[in-house]
């Protein structure tokens, strides 16, 4: 049995595409070029690797399995190139990166902006995922980092703490709550909410809580980005959780109030997710290092 990388690398592309179309776009080859080098794997294996219908295509079994593997390999041969290139002087490689909310909009572009001017030669894909989507695609190979916050069941992941995560209720000035000196959540519940989008890891976070509550979120209006959020809150839209950072830093330019949560949950432990840091490339290596490092 005799593998091409190069056949294993047009495999990733295709199961990470809804279509086979698409997977070859990505891989800078024809459709019908694709589908050959597929039917080669599978011909190899002896085993079926894609379901094709009308909607696209999904992966079997086999290639779920083949998948995980191919993703390793590769990895395997990203350190082994960059290692070698490190004997240029040249720090090279592509870092998939998936991320909690306050992570993709709060502080990774600017440290991921310093880092690549830093490093012209390494690419970087980054995507905001849930928590239980971020671990799940680090342990499958689906992304070389993984950023959380809060607590964490990775198996078979190192887990490297880096800072820590304050949740607060922001209130326009002169709310009915403005004068206390901290809120319980079910506090909060009398008034309308203004959050984040549905599917974001905050969102999903403040539901469980008030589910846990046994009562519903009274939500008024959802938003794309903490700017709007506190733009709704300052007009007396209603109130809202977020992180800490972003509170404050709109609060410079706003009129708003922000309270401690006197919860547990709201005080939570960021941290990055990595396969075997020493086994990973330099670049991930490095830019590990810059969250871990004291700013």
């Amino acid at each position: 049995m005799h593998f091409e990388l190069s056949d294993l690398r047009v495999f990733i592309q295709v199961a990470e595409s809804p279509s086979v179309t698409q997977g070859a776009r990505r891989a800078n080859l024809s459709t019908a070029a694709t589908s050959a080098r597929i039917k080669s794997l599978e011909t190899q294996l002896g085993a079926r690797l894609l379901y094709r219908d009308s909607r696209g295509v999904t992966l079997t079994p086999a290639g779920e399995r083949l998948l995980k593997h191919a993703r390793v390999l590769m990895r395997q041969v990203a350190c082994i190139k960059e290692e070698f290139s490190d004997y240029g002087g040249d720090l090279v490689g592509h870092i998939r990166i998936f991320a909690n909310t306050t992570a993709v909009t709060e502080f990774l572009p600017e440290v991921l902006a310093g880092f690549m001017a830093e490093h012209p030669a390494v690419t970087v894909d980054l995507q905001e995922r849930l928590s239980r989507d971020i671990v799940r695609g680090v342990l499958e190979g689906a992304a070389e980092l993984g950023l959380i916050a809060g607590p964490v069941d990775a198996q078979g992941l190192e887990v490297i703490p880096y800072s820590m995560d304050r949740l607060v209720l922001v209130l326009p000035q002169g709310h009915a709550l403005a004068q206390m000196a901290s809120v319980r959540l079910a506090d909060t519940l009398e008034f309308p909410h203004i959050t984040y989008h549905q599917g974001s890891t905050l969102f999903d976070l403040v539901t469980r809580q008030v589910q846990r509550l046994g009562r519903t979120l009274p939500l008024r209006i959802q938003l794309s980005s903490y700017e709007a959020i506190c733009r709704m809150i300052e007009s007396g839209v209603g109130i809202g959780i977020i992180p800490e950072s972003a509170a404050q830093r709109h609060q410079r330019t706003m009129r708003l109030t922000t309270l401690p949560l006197a919860e547990d949950w709201s005080i939570r432990e960021r941290s990055v997710l990595v396969h075997e840091l020493d086994a990973m490339p330099g670049c991930v290596r490095k830019l590990v290092q810059l969250f871990v490092s004291p700013q």
